[in-house]
């Protein structure tokens, strides 16, 4: 009887045991599936109508829209207008403490149209004031840190930008990283990171790959430093006046020379030179053209008195010169420029002044950067290029979760975006190829042109082959056109004919010649003919050249 009551009335360790096992199952389970959450993830998978708040002021004129990634059936929050500011802002529904552990802050972002003047970088804005709106979101929101890619002019950098509150004085400093990394050159997805860790260390990461990392507390690593000096120049320090900051001073006592002539030239005639032998002293350095002719179609009226252009005298170039002669110019060796007396130790030197070094009012000891929690994501940008695309901005307080977010959304956009520019690359690769192929056509098509039965052609011909060297898709027409001038040619040459066969006229730019074009071109002699006559350059007055 004794033995029943125990049992009924306690419970064993094993039977306890077994009623908290599957409390315990669960309570790890629950923390394993908290622990691989992010604190925030934005996909842009449905859109960011509702969810984000488009700033309302008047200078932000960018239009966001929802829109895919180029070549991707994925989401982002894209840039559509060139030369705008924008401005957007996520409020979350709590705020994200950064004094506490690990911090990720990442996101994706791709230059479609590439970057060469704007920026592309986020705000984690710290908490407003009791009544803020959203819509009100602008370039003074004040914010805890400012953190991506930002390139226009010598600017080229993925920014980190902390506002850290001054303990002494109440007022935000802005702190820049001192290296960051630079922004990739290419129209492609990439990822950027920063981790803030406990042990005041921040790392950045762009795409998985660690490019910079610094201490928030190390005056070498942000600029200004976090922590104020001890002591600050004492800004009330004022300079003597009879303090010399001259190391070296004029000797006093030095007296310019006698014979210093300050006035002698630099250069004087050569009195040794003497007039080469064959001087023409009586030849014009330029003659005019003896082979030139007036054109037929000169108007004196109306282009006024025709003048043969000039020439280099044939008889100057055997000649060691012509015209006038004269003697040249040489150094002159009794020049000295203008005297200064020798400098010499300053007996009344005191080195650079400097003020006195006073205690730093504004000095404060900190353990560990005091941030401000991130409240809200914002982007407030200016930038002059379109296309760029925002995805998967994420908060986490795990590494291993945000890894795991790059490698399941990123990774695989960056992949095939990265197969289709190696690709894109080898075909330019065998354009270049193709391209030096051409010029060997075009240096044979040019010795055809230059044989002597083809000299009524020849004009014809380059114009030809000019066109295809503007315009390499129509080589193969070039070829075809030359070919029938050539066989054309040749037919006439071996069976006769009463008169030779011009060649035919430059193809389309972008489309081959049909047999009937050819052939048409082929027995146009007596058009073709008048219009070499009219294909004679026409010479240039000297008023005009």
């Amino acid at each position: 009887c004794a033995r029943r009551e125990i049992g009924s009335g306690r419970m064993t360790t094993g039977g306890r045991a077994v009623l908290l096992l599957p409390l315990l199952v669960v309570s790890a389970l629950f923390a394993q599936i908290r622990a691989s959450d992010p604190l925030f993830h934005e996909s842009f998978d449905e859109g960011f109508e509702g969810s984000w708040v488009v700033s309302g002021k008047e200078e932000y004129s960018g239009v966001w829209k929802h829109e895919k990634s180029d070549g991707h059936e994925d989401y982002g929050l894209l840039v559509s207008e060139p030369a705008r500011k924008y401005a957007i802002v996520k409020e979350l529904d709590s705020p994200v403490t950064l004094k506490d552990g690990t911090v990720v802050l990442q996101f994706e972002v791709r230059l479609q149209n590439g970057l060469e003047c704007g920026g592309a970088y986020l705000k984690y804005i710290r908490p407003q004031e009791a009544g803020w709106d959203a819509k009100e979101f602008d370039n003074d929101t004040p914010y805890t840190i400012m953190f991506g890619p930002d390139k226009c002019g010598s600017t080229n950098k993925v920014h980190f930008i902390l506002k850290h509150k001054n303990p002494k004085t109440g007022k935000y400093v802005e702190h820049h990283l001192k290296s960051p990394p630079s922004v990739p050159y290419d129209k492609l997805s990439h990822v950027y990171t920063a981790i803030l860790k406990p042990d005041n260390e921040v790392r950045i990461l762009v795409d998985g790959e660690e490019k910079s990392k610094a201490n928030f507390l190390s005056a070498d690593d942000f600029e200004p430093a976090l922590i104020p000096s001890k002591t600050i120049p004492d800004p009330d320090d004022k300079k003597p006046e009879d303090w010399d900051e001259r190391a070296k001073i004029p000797d006093p006592a030095a007296v310019k020379p006698d014979d210093w002539d300050e006035d002698a030239p630099t250069e004087i005639l050569d009195e040794e030179a003497t007039k080469p032998e064959g001087w023409l002293d009586d030849e014009p350095e330029e003659v005019d053209d003896p082979e030139a002719a007036k054109p037929e179609d000169w108007d004196d009226e109306e282009d006024g008195e025709w003048e043969a252009p000039k020439i280099d005298n044939p008889k100057c170039e055997e000649a060691p010169g012509c015209g006038e002669w004269k003697r040249p110019m040489k150094q002159n060796p009794a020049y000295k420029g203008k005297w200064h007396a020798p400098m010499i130790d300053n007996p009344n030197y005191k080195g650079i002044w400097k003020p006195q070094e006073i205690p730093n009012p504004e000095y404060f000891e900190l353990d560990k950067p005091d941030f401000d929690p991130i409240a809200a994501i914002g982007i407030e940008i200016w930038t002059m290029q379109d296309g760029i695309l925002f995805d998967n901005i994420l908060i986490a307080d795990d590494e291993k979760v945000a890894t795991a977010i790059l490698e399941k959304t990123w990774k695989p956009k960056f992949d095939v975006e990265k197969e289709k520019q190696k690709a894109e690359e080898a075909a330019a690769a065998d354009s270049e190829d193709l391209s030096e192929f051409q010029k060997k056509i075009f240096s044979v098509l040019y010795k055809i042109a230059d044989i002597p039965f083809l000299e009524p052609y020849k004009i014809k011909i380059i114009d030809i082959i000019e066109k295809g060297e503007k315009q390499p898709n129509i080589t193969i027409s070039i070829l075809a056109s030359v070919a029938v001038i050539l066989v054309t040619v040749l037919f006439r040459t071996i069976f006769g004919g009463k008169k030779p066969v011009a060649p035919v006229k430059p193809v389309a730019e972008v489309k081959k010649p049909s047999a009937t074009e050819a052939d048409a071109a082929g027995s146009s002699g007596d058009k073709e003919e008048k219009e070499d006559d009219t294909t004679v350059p026409r010479r240039r007055s000297r008023r005009e050249t």
